[in-house]
């Protein structure tokens, strides 16, 4: 199947998307949320706050429609990076529009490149979140479309960082996460991920992100939600279900800098070209 060039600037009809604060501490929990130090985002008895990144889930409603549209093989298509901009804080129970558009589609000859962002609003008609992800498709170059242009370089400081925080995955954490959305078996079948160049199942990119997100929002913003604006990261040596993920962190101004890698594997970066950026 090749890559529809006309697909580009395809935009999707509005969807509705519901949840409850059942959702929501659902996800704190697939990203590692514990009870003994983040009851606020865990039990209704106190709202529940709502993680930043649990926005990924309700934008996340639209990607297949996206990719659908585009017409890439799937089985060699690997997420590549996240950017997410955080307007307004999400509540504990909503329904939101979410609307997605194919923003970019760029040929590396053998390889190719799609971009594509989705954004989410309240009831109130107010942007809530815009989700920008990069997608790398190994088995769709030669379609014809143009190169990409270069990506943001971030350069981590020399020196101690400001904050580390070790925070183990458990070995059912992939099999938890996708029951957010994300069903690709590369995160759960050991045939699939052999089949697609992986020794065995890996974890989901975005339930990565979610580690640094909880990471930066508790050391970086004083664990209120309102103050992390926006996360960004490239994917690029994968994180195993039962690895303890160790997210570091440089503070610059109103940027938090980031390395994240595994406790088994420090020298193998899991998240590159990462930063947040913090409301004072």
């Amino acid at each position: 199947m090749a890559i529809d060039l006309e697909s580009l600037g395809y935009q999707t009809d509005p969807s509705d998307y519901t949840y409850t604060w059942r959702d929501a501490v659902f996800y704190a929990l697939s990203v590692g949320a514990m009870p003994t130090r983040e009851l606020d985002f865990l039990y209704e008895g106190r709202g529940p706050l709502v993680l930043p990144t649990f926005a990924t889930v309700p934008t996340f409603s639209v990607f297949d429609l996206l990719v659908d549209r585009i017409g890439c093989d799937r089985q060699g298509m690997v997420h590549e990076s996240q950017r997410m901009r955080f307007l307004k804080p999400m509540q504990s129970s909503a329904s939101v529009k979410v609307v997605g558009r194919v923003a970019g589609l760029y040929d590396l000859k053998r390889m190719a490149i799609a971009r594509l962002v989705m954004e989410a609003w309240d009831e109130d008609g107010e942007l809530v979140t815009e989700a920008e992800v990069s997608l790398l498709l190994r088995n769709d170059g030669g379609f014809g479309g143009p190169r990409p242009g270069r990506s943001e370089r971030v350069s981590i400081p020399e020196g101690p960082p400001d904050f580390e925080v070790e925070d183990r995955t458990g070995l059912a954490q992939a099999a938890i996460y996708r029951l957010n959305g994300d069903l690709n078996p590369l995160h759960l079948d050991p045939d699939f991920a052999r089949n697609v160049g992986f020794d065995e199942p890996i974890l989901h990119g975005m339930c990565t992100f979610g580690y640094a997100g909880r990471a930066v929002l508790h050391q970086a913003c004083g664990g209120d939600p309102r103050r992390l604006r926006y996360l960004q990261g490239q994917f690029r040596s994968p994180v195993l279900p039962g690895d303890t993920v160790v997210t570091r962190g440089w503070q610059t101004g109103d940027r938090v800098l980031l390395k994240v890698a595994t406790k088994a594997r420090p020298e193998d970066a899991c998240l590159t070209s990462a930063y947040a950026e913090i409301a004072t």
